[in-house]
């Protein structure tokens, strides 16, 4: 067929409890207001005023991000709890991102032209008329830009910008540059600094940007110029003046029109929240400005109204602010093919009962190493635990027995010789108790290493799964009954790499994994590969380049599944590089993480997730599709969900220890 159908379940990191808001602080009374009606995560906002002085100032009317229908679109809020209005979009486009309203053009960033090439990006900007009749994009075919900013007059744009260049893998700190053109010709782009992100105008010539120094410390430059009136740019690029001292990390600045003043995010040491203040350059001085607010909270990426009265930010909305409140176990997302429901699951390492009825689960992808193993009802419903206080993770359920799940138990991310096991989890949901007793069975012997990622074959008879046994991580069949005790045990592959998450194809006649065999060096790039249960017919699967190119050593391609007709592999892979600033976001593990469906000979690759988290674990669901149910609708009998706390961390790899 063309295209796959049906359902399927992932998760993402961290992006189920966010809760973000926009709020805007008025600096002259510091009374904070919410401006976005607490539905879903709500950020990257910008206030919408028209006009260049205090006397245009509305501290309600903002355009900003929202994932409200599935996906990120861009909305204009005229009151702080107005219904939003949708603003044009992308056609196709299923994220949009950084909104700019300037002079009745509608400026954001959009993912939705693919580029000619593995991990080239896919974002660039684009404007629109506020009738939808006309999207321009911005961005040169085969450029990439991010975190676009507009002058107070509007003639200039500026943008973090690859250029032409391919990502190079890093997340930490873009190699972008800081690239400026008038809004009037596109095309004629000038470098005007090399190295940095989120631009931020002060007038018509001035250009404030965020940078890791070459200290470690994360700090806001600036650029001073005046844009060529000729096509003379030989004295381009400029060497910026360092703005913010070390000792303080300082991202997503926003210039403060008329002054020298950068509303910026910080993190200090002794604290490990993020927070506004507002730098004076002339006096090198920091004023906190949400943190004598909102001590416990994060908050991110300011910005500022043209008369500088209001400073916004979005972050957790908070237990008094209304709004959702909890997290939905199962959550529609859009989906790029119109056969393929998409379903995100506040957990990890999601399968299927045969019967489509349930969901087995982990209940946190990032606390793994608590989670134990829960099971919800299809629709979002009810939801029971097998195993509480023990890590687990990777679940299999059983093909061909209802009550039975086979799962992973011990720490996750170990060494070969780091004691896991397989087991077989044995319950009954019929009793009216939450915390269900179940009957585990240990499948493979404590002495034997590190034994993980379990997947049943379609009979019900084997696992195929990954052992450390010989001082590699390689894949074993064991029986599925009695594990290696009795049943027996057998070595599927073989090798000093690592062979990886497996997966049994429906039609009993391929297994799928994940291997650095073609590299085993590295082991931070995988690819899938292909075997069949006897260990004939080995081959890998080629996506970012034929075989031999560089580009194909560059994959890292995990969590491979096969989809119900066996005819497509489902997985995460990092492909389309980073689609924003990760700096900008709470801690993604592999922001670069994106889903991706296509044929087990390599050909139809098609994208089904764009955002800037980590997307990950996914699974086909055993049903075509899913009808969920509606918790916000129900009297609460019956559901059981998360309360939204706004539990997440900033990015591990910023350290104030420095």
């Amino acid at each position: 067929m063309d295209e796959p159908t049906g359902t399927v379940l992932f998760t993402t990191v961290g992006r189920p409890y966010y809760g973000f808001d926009v709020f805007s602080l008025d600096l002259a009374s510091r009374r904070e207001r919410r401006l976005t009606d607490g539905l879903s995560i709500n950020f990257n906002a910008q206030f919408a005023s028209a006009g260049d002085d205090e006397d245009d100032d509305d501290p309600e009317a903002v355009v900003f991000v929202s994932e409200r229908t599935g996906c990120s679109r861009v909305y204009l809020a005229r009151s702080g709890f107005s219904q939003p209005e949708p603003l044009p979009s992308a056609p196709g486009s299923l994220f949009h991102d950084r909104p700019i309203l300037r002079n009745g053009l509608l400026y954001f960033i959009s993912a939705h032209e693919a580029p000619d090439k593995s991990f080239a990006g896919w974002s660039a900007l684009y404007s629109a008329d506020l009738e939808g009749r006309e999207i321009a994009r911005l961005t040169p075919y085969g450029s990439v830009d991010y975190s676009p900013a507009v002058s107070q007059t509007g003639k200039f744009v500026a943008v973090a910008s690859y250029g032409s260049r391919p990502w190079g893998g890093e997340f930490h700190a873009l190699n972008t540059d800081i690239v400026v053109f008038r809004k009037s010709d596109p095309t004629e782009r000038v470098v005007v600094a090399e190295g940095g992100g989120w631009p931020t105008w002060s007038g018509d010539s001035v250009v404030y940007f965020h940078r890791k120094a070459d200290d470690g410390w994360w700090s806001i430059f600036r650029v001073e110029f005046e844009f060529p009136s000729d096509t003379d740019f030989s004295r381009f690029p400029l060497a910026p003046t360092r703005v913010t001292p070390p000792g303080v990390h300082c991202f997503t600045p926003a210039a403060m029109p008329g002054s020298n003043k950068i509303a910026v995010a910080t993190r200090r040491r002794g604290t490990s929240y993020r927070h506004i203040e507002i730098f004076d350059a002339g006096s090198e001085s920091f004023v906190p400005i949400t943190e004598p607010l909102n001590p416990n909270f994060h908050h991110y990426n300011p910005f500022v109204s043209p008369g500088s009265r209001y400073v916004g930010y979005h972050r957790f909305r908070g237990e008094s602010t209304g709004g959702e409140s909890r997290v939905p176990n199962i959550e529609p997302v859009a989906s790029p093919i119109k056969g393929v429901q998409m379903l995100r699951l506040n957990g990890a390492f999601p399968s299927s009962s045969p019967d489509g009825q349930f969901v087995a689960f982990n209940h946190d992808f990032e606390a793994a190493v608590n989670g134990g193993v829960k099971i919800v009802r299809s629709d979002g419903s009810s939801r029971w635990t097998l195993i509480k206080d023990r890590t687990a993770f990777y679940n299999s359920w059983s093909p061909t027995e209802k009550n039975v799940i086979y799962t992973s138990i011990g720490p996750i991310f170990n060494s070969p010789k780091t004691t896991v096991q397989i087991a077989r989890i044995k319950f009954d949901l019929s009793g009216p108790e939450r915390d269900v007793a179940c009957d585990v069975k240990v499948l493979t012997r404590e002495d034997t290493g590190n034994n993980a990622f379990p997947a049943c074959s379609p009979d019900g008879k084997w696992l195929v799964f990954r052992s450390g046994r010989t001082g590699h991580k390689n894949l074993f069949i064991v029986d599925a009954a009695n594990g290696e005790f009795d049943g027996g045990i057998r070595q599927l592959t073989d090798g000093p790499w690592i062979d990886t998450m497996p997966s049994w194809s429906p039609n009993n006649d391929l297994i799928a994994f994940s291997s650095n065999r073609h590299n085993p060096g590295d082991a931070s790039t995988f690819s899938i590969y292909l075997i069949r249960p006897d260990g004939s017919d080995l081959r890998r699967v080629h996506l970012a380049g034929p075989e031999g190119s560089p580009e194909v050593d560059r994959e890292r391609i995990n969590h491979v599944c096969f989809s119900r007709d066996g005819e497509w592999l489902l997985f995460t892979a990092n492909l389309g590089g980073v689609i924003a600033e990760p700096v900008s976001w709470p801690n993604q593990f592999q922001p670069y993480g994106e889903l991706y469906v296509v044929r087990l000979d390599g050909s139809g690759l098609k994208r089904l997730t764009w955002n800037g988290f980590e997307n990950g674990t996914p699974a086909w669901h055993s049903m075509h599709a899913v009808g969920l149910g509606d918790p916000w609708s129900a009297t609460g009998e019956g559901w059981d969900e998360d309360k939204l706390r706004g539990q997440f961390e900033e990015p591990l790899w910023i350290s104030c220890d420095i």
